[in-house]
């Protein structure tokens, strides 16, 4: 059989179990809905978690943690890059409690819906501007003064690996009105689960802590040094993930 066949089948085999188990979670979770956070917090981990396990088992794509004891337990900010759907789900493997900011229109989807608001998840409505802005900034800081990791793309959207960065200000918005750190994350999850693709590459999904940015800095310079520290990162993983692929090391 040609790798090509091969690595079609898995990603298939997988794409069906990993929707598959979401849907298993989902139902067997429904009375979380009226119990308190940490029981749906169990179980979005569990659903997390054995999808990671699917994806080694099957595509054979592991994943690295590096320097996670960077982030707080508490509160904090973290700003992760965003290649993927991956990084969606594999944050909750690892964080002690988060809350995603995602586009409100996944909020309507049935049943999926009613847990991204049980969990507590800030929802964006991406064509109210400033409203939204205002909005989505109070939320988080009501999930930060809970104690609770909030989760931001600071692009917004995916982007694949290599592509010119394209930050927005709802990160920026969130760091100035909130008094905690900001640990910015770099990944390289966009080489083995790519946007618009159907295909899971066998590898080593890496996501990398970078140093907390200390609440208190202007706009400017966090902005400048959110951004030039995690493309650097990524770039860096990116770039050994490829040179692994080569055989160079």
């Amino acid at each position: 059989m040609s790798r090509t066949f091969v690595l079609f089948a898995r990603s298939s085999l997988f794409n069906v179990l990993f929707y598959l188990n979401l849907i298993l979670h989902m139902i067997v979770a429904l009375p979380t809905l009226v119990l308190p956070h940490p029981f749906l917090r169990a179980f979005i981990r569990s659903y997390a978690r054995s999808s990671l396990w699917l994806l080694r088992v099957i595509c054979g794509t592991h994943v690295e943690w590096r320097r996670f004891e960077k982030i707080p337990n508490g509160p904090c900010i973290v700003a992760c890059k965003h290649q993927s759907i991956w990084e969606t789900f594999a944050l909750w493997a690892v964080l002690t409690d988060p809350t995603y900011i995602l586009k409100r229109e996944l909020m309507w989807i049935p049943l999926f819906g009613w847990y991204t608001w049980k969990a507590g998840l800030i929802a964006v409505n991406r064509s109210a501007g400033l409203a939204a802005l205002a909005r989505m900034t109070t939320q988080a800081q009501r999930q930060l003064a809970r104690g609770r990791q909030v989760v931001i793309f600071p692009e917004g959207t995916r982007r694949p690996p290599g592509a010119e960065p394209s930050y927005k200000p709802g990160v920026i918005n969130v760091y100035a009105k909130s008094s905690v750190v900001c640990v910015p994350l770099a990944l390289n999850s966009g080489l083995f689960w790519p946007r618009r693709s159907l295909l899971r590459f066998p590898g080593t999904v890496v996501v990398e802590a970078l140093d907390p940015i200390p609440p208190g800095l202007d706009r400017n310079a966090f902005f400048t040094r959110l951004q030039d520290t995690i493309e650097q990162a990524t770039a860096s993983l990116v770039e050994e993930a490829n040179s692994k692929r080569q055989g160079i090391t």
